[in-house]
């Protein structure tokens, strides 16, 4: 087993889906089979525009044959593993490239920068991570709800020792603690999100620059719904609560949905904004998937 970079293009050809599989063709076989039971750091590469650079990890449980494309394969990821990080690490920054693997002995960038599938040194996958992880500043939990302390940030200080082998085991068992996870995906979904409420529409922060708005799965977390930011949604206590119990959904075009059972529809048409649609992030990668938004009409909504 070993750590991993499975380059991923938001614009692939490939038949990926970056939380639950992932394509690839039979030359990257043995790599992607050399990371089955480990993790994976995910990256977009410099050519694509608004790259996000190293951007989430994951966990490969098995590599199987492609049954509907001859000579491809596809590496499934450990349901729950799948974490989108809250800061893009890019490729390289003021003090050179990040992942060091890819420099050649005269310290120039080697083609293996250009492999889909390659092998990550534990100090690499640490720095990069590190980068990903770090909360420079917490986000705030909303009123009522307990606050946690990090488990994540100082693995990158300055005064930590360098690292060993059993404490990159260490780290990427700290994320995947729920409490861990719970917190950074409320700081992805509410940076995108701009910490105003997709339904009503309104932003609103209280004492201390508290956000009263929370970070709801479209697909719970409950029935394998993944760490992935088009999985996520900001919503405000109410839309949440109606949103979790089927009362209001979204169509693929990102309508807001009302139940024809709910009893009070006047109030309910009150508290959505007026264009009648979920007010979203701009690129395609933040904005609630299809998949998910289908998963929650068939199984959550309430027609």
């Amino acid at each position: 087993m070993g750590f991993g970079v499975f380059i991923h293009r938001s614009d692939s050809i490939y038949d990926d889906s970056p939380a639950e599989r992932y394509q690839f063709p039979s030359q990257y076989l043995g790599r992607v089979q050399a990371c089955i039971g480990d993790w994976i750091i995910y990256y977009e590469p410099r050519k694509v525009a608004e790259t996000r650079g190293y951007f989430a990890i994951a966990k490969v449980s098995q590599v199987i044959p492609d049954p509907k494309a001859p000579g491809m394969y596809i590496a499934l990821i450990e349901p729950g593993t799948y974490l989108d990080f809250i800061n893009p690490v890019p490729f390289s920054n003021a003090d050179g490239v990040i992942e060091r693997g890819v420099l050649n002995d005269e310290g120039r960038i080697s083609g293996r920068a250009q492999s889909a599938v390659r092998p990550i040194s534990p100090a690499d996958f640490n720095r990069i991570v590190s980068l990903g992880v770090d909360e420079i500043e917490s986000e705030l939990p909303r009123v009522g709800e307990p606050e946690v302390i990090s488990l994540v940030r100082g693995f990158g200080d300055g005064g930590q020792s360098p690292f060993i082998f059993e404490q990159e085991r260490d780290r990427v068992t700290q994320l995947s603690s729920r409490i861990v996870r719970n917190r950074l995906f409320r700081r992805l979904v509410l940076q995108a999100y701009d910490k105003r409420c997709a339904v009503t529409g309104l932003k609103l922060i209280i004492g201390g620059g508290r956000a009263e708005v929370d970070a709801a799965h479209i697909r719970p977390v409950e029935a394998n719904g993944p760490d992935i930011l088009s999985n996520g949604i900001a919503l405000s206590g109410t839309a949440h609560w109606m949103f979790d119990r089927g009362l209001i959904s979204l169509s693929d075009d990102l309508d807001i949905l009302v139940s024809r059972q709910v009893n009070d529809p006047e109030s309910i048409g009150a508290l959505i904004n007026n264009t009648g649609r979920a007010i979203v992030p701009h690129r395609a990668f933040e904005k609630p998937h299809r998949h998910f938004l289908k998963w929650h009409r068939e199984n959550c909504f309430k027609s």
